[in-house]
């Protein structure tokens, strides 16, 4: 039977740093409120386009598995903010690439992208469909921000992740994954006016907004990932007490440690950075695992889990073994576009929009 090692890792985070008390220039919120309730301190803004931040991850990933991108034969992408729908954003990434043998597919389940795209790749090299595939998660996720809901506002930032995994006939790679949907509850989390469902011809149509049901999506959340993380520890005849690094997707602080709690981890053992990011959405766990593995927090051999959650409401968690390897082969010097503008600068065209969009909507109440 053949296994998918993981044999890259590359990430990209833009440069402009939106840190709460920028938010609390325009919005009623404070650091210490946002802190409180999400343990975030700062996300960051993108100034490009999503492909661009897709495509310097990719660059580090390859580089790290010292692989020429002419040998990739399949490229996934996991965002929900691409640069486009047609043609589909993987592709733009593969011509970027160079990666002319490879085929390019996007996948949707908004933050649990990345691991459904490692389980989908996994599963066809296993297969022997595939030997070589580059899998990424990411979103540009403040192109579809209401800056004047600050429930959601504060939550959310942009960058993007991205792994090689290649056949191999070691057992190593990802050993078990568990991924489902509690689909009764698809609204609980929900971004408006984006999609072929809301009338181009109606003036609501150029706002983006959300529907987050906070106390739903938590709870349902950490039962979960939870449930599906028991499932593959499960099936591979582990307990808890064997993973040596648990890398959840980075909703918030409050979420990481209510899953912690219920599983039994020791706090040492999550990795956590969601205060310096926010929640990247797809990009959380390939961005997590990225600098992981440069704060050496990896040993050859580590069993490592994954658990995610997203709209719709996806979820699901996956086992990996870490193979023999825990430094990049080759280092990638791929960076995004000289940023000449700070974060509040990038948004302020859009915090305007919505703001003025507010005053317009309360005046008619």
């Amino acid at each position: 039977m053949y296994h998918a090692e993981i044999t890259g890792w590359g990430k990209c985070v833009p440069p402009a740093v939106l840190s709460n008390e920028d938010l609390a220039t325009f919005m009623e919120t404070s650091d210490e409120w946002i802190t409180s309730r999400t343990g975030i301190k700062e996300r960051r803004i993108c100034h490009c386009e999503f492909s661009d931040m897709a495509i310097v991850s990719a660059k580090h990933a390859l580089a790290a598995a010292d692989l020429n991108p002419l040998e990739l034969d399949l490229i996934l992408l996991g965002s929900l903010t691409n640069d486009s729908l047609c043609p589909n954003t993987a592709s733009l990434i593969a011509d970027a690439l160079g990666a002319r043998n490879a085929a390019a597919i996007d996948i949707n389940s908004a933050c649990t992208g990345f691991l459904y795209g490692l389980h989908i790749g996994t599963n066809l090299i296993r297969t022997g469909a595939h030997q070589k595939i580059l899998v990424i998660g990411g979103e540009f996720i403040s192109h579809y921000m209401n800056w004047t809901n600050r429930d959601v506002a504060v939550l959310f930032g942009d960058a993007c992740g991205a792994a090689v995994i290649e056949t191999t006939d070691q057992k190593v790679g990802l050993l078990a994954a568990k991924i489902g949907c509690e689909s009764e509850a698809k609204y609980a989390i929900q971004i408006t006016n984006l999609g072929s469902a809301y009338s181009r011809m109606s003036e609501e149509f150029l706002y983006v907004d959300w529907n987050f049901e906070g106390q739903e999506v938590f709870k349902r959340a950490v039962k979960s990932m939870a449930k599906a993380s028991e499932d593959v520890l499960q099936q591979v005849g582990l307990t808890i007490d064997d993973v040596s690094l648990v890398v959840p997707h980075q909703a918030n602080k409050r979420i990481l440690d209510a899953l912690g709690k219920r599983m039994g981890i020791d706090e040492d053992k999550v990795f956590v950075n969601v205060h310096k990011y926010g929640n990247t959405s797809a990009g959380t766990i390939p961005v997590a695992l990225a600098e992981a593995m440069e704060e050496g927090r990896v040993n050859a051999g580590d069993y490592i889990l994954f658990a995610t959650f997203g709209a719709g409401l996806t979820w699901g968690a996956g086992l990996i073994r870490w193979g023999e390897r825990v430094t990049p082969l080759k280092e990638s010097s791929a960076e995004l576009p000289p940023c000449e503008k700070t974060a509040l600068e990038i948004l302020e065209p859009q915090i305007k929009r919505y703001t003025e969009r507010e005053k317009s909507l309360s005046s008619l109440d």
